[in-house]
């Protein structure tokens, strides 16, 4: 069924946090024509986590409503080394792995989009074509103090940390994209907004031809890890992975804490929003377990990266691992384990439990550590832990056990 402008407005209007502007969205969808929704993804590793989805499904939703994805393969600048928003440069990347990074995105991110309605494309076939007369002529278009603006460069740039050049130029190739591509929206988190807002500027300006009209930005918000205090991310082992195994997946879920289950269901799923607000009321008033609605999120979530049948094994092996009426075996634990890698500063060398904790990202910090030990629920392979300050020396294929629902085994990368 064909909706309206004003009915597709509101479904892309849910859960975004700035739309820019929004009567410029409305006239574009009341055009009639299908648009062209800009995405950027960054090269820089093989794998994408449900974070990573948070913008990637809202894609699929204009691609629902009959609109067009041009999802853009940052290679140019993964190969110059991306700082992509952080305080510090990304290392440079090899076109081999670029190319191994883009094939294994493409791959995952096909388990949302239709790879019909998707342009796949890279940036260096535009922005590597640009002559040095090109990229003087580009940089015209903004000057420094507009560029210190953007609240990265600026908190740098007061605490007295180096900015290269580079980093100048790529808010300003982000925008180039727009024009290359000639997008009608673009989406990014809230911390691309000002690189966003750039490619605004320079489609306005025309700055290598005619002015196009410019694209309208939708900024997304930012999934938290499942320790509930950071943003997801594979560095702080917080994160659950399109590609892991369904028993995996679903055990990561429910060991976030319960105060982020309705972002979770926001978020990450399909389920309706008065249903989710049914929920959450049932919840605070005791009506709803936690746990169940943790049940409920991890088979949702786990059918969208699986199918039904993975979801609903998971969700019995979960049970039958936790439940209190058996015990449990170190086979038990293994088939829901999460593979965590041993990280270097922590290999060869006798280490505090609560120290290695917090560095696996198994607890969100060394205090958090140091009250899980201390309460019971931190074991070694069979073996309970009780001294937060007992030193162990960690190998692959270790089980570490945190608390109720959080089992990891130890990999050696």
């Amino acid at each position: 069924m064909k909706r309206s402008a004003e009915e597709q407005l509101a479904l892309i209007r849910a859960h975004t946090i700035d739309l820019i502007p929004e009567d410029e969205l409305l006239a574009k969808l009341r055009s009639g024509r299908p648009l062209r929704v800009k995405y950027g993804v960054d090269p820089s590793g093989p794998d994408i986590h449900i974070g990573h989805c948070v913008p990637i499904r809202k894609l699929r939703l204009f691609q629902d409503l009959g609109h067009t994805v041009v999802l853009i393969i940052g290679d140019f600048t993964a190969m110059i080394g991306d700082p992509s928003g952080r305080s510090e440069m990304r290392p440079q990347l090899t076109r081999q792995q670029v190319e191994e990074n883009m094939a294994s995105y493409r791959e995952q991110i096909s388990k949302i989009l239709d790879p019909d309605r998707t342009e796949f494309t890279c940036n260096s076939e535009w922005l590597g074509k640009l002559t040095p007369e090109d990229i003087l002529r580009l940089t015209t278009t903004h000057t420094v103090a507009q560029l210190l603006a953007r609240e990265d460069f600026n908190t740098r740039y007061k605490a007295g940390e180096p900015i290269s050049l580079v980093e100048f130029l790529y808010p300003l190739f982000q925008g180039y994209d727009s024009v290359a591509v000639r997008a009608d929206i673009e989406i990014g988190a809230t911390e691309q907004k000002f690189n966003l807002l750039v490619g605004r500027e320079l489609q306005r300006m025309g700055v290598f031809g005619e002015p196009q009209e410019p694209q309208c930005i939708l900024t997304m918000p930012i999934l938290v890890g499942t320790d509930g205090a950071e943003k997801m991310g594979k560095s702080l082992n917080n994160y659950i992975g399109v590609n892991e195994p369904p028993d995996q997946m679903f055990g990561k879920v429910m060991s976030i804490p319960d105060e982020v289950i309705e972002q979770y269901f926001d978020l990450c799923t399909d389920v309706p929003a008065d249903e989710i607000a049914r929920m959450k009321a049932d919840m605070n008033s005791g009506a709803l377990n936690p746990r169940d609605a943790k049940r409920r999120l991890g088979r949702e979530i786990v059918t969208l990266y699986h199918r039904a049948e993975a979801a609903q094994k998971a969700d019995e092996t979960f049970l039958s691992v936790f439940s209190a009426s058996r015990e449990q075996t170190r086979e038990d634990y293994e088939a829901v384990a999460e593979k965590v890698a041993i990280p270097q500063s922590l290999r060869g060398k006798p280490v505090w439990i609560s120290t290695a904790l917090a560095e696996l990202g198994l607890a969100a910090s060394r205090g958090e550590a140091r009250r899980l030990v201390q309460g019971g629920g931190v074991y070694l392979d069979e073996r309970r832990i009780s001294d937060p300050q007992e030193e162990i020396e960690l190998a692959p294929g270790q089980l570490l056990r945190v608390g109720k629902r959080r089992v990891a085994r130890l990999a050696p990368d």
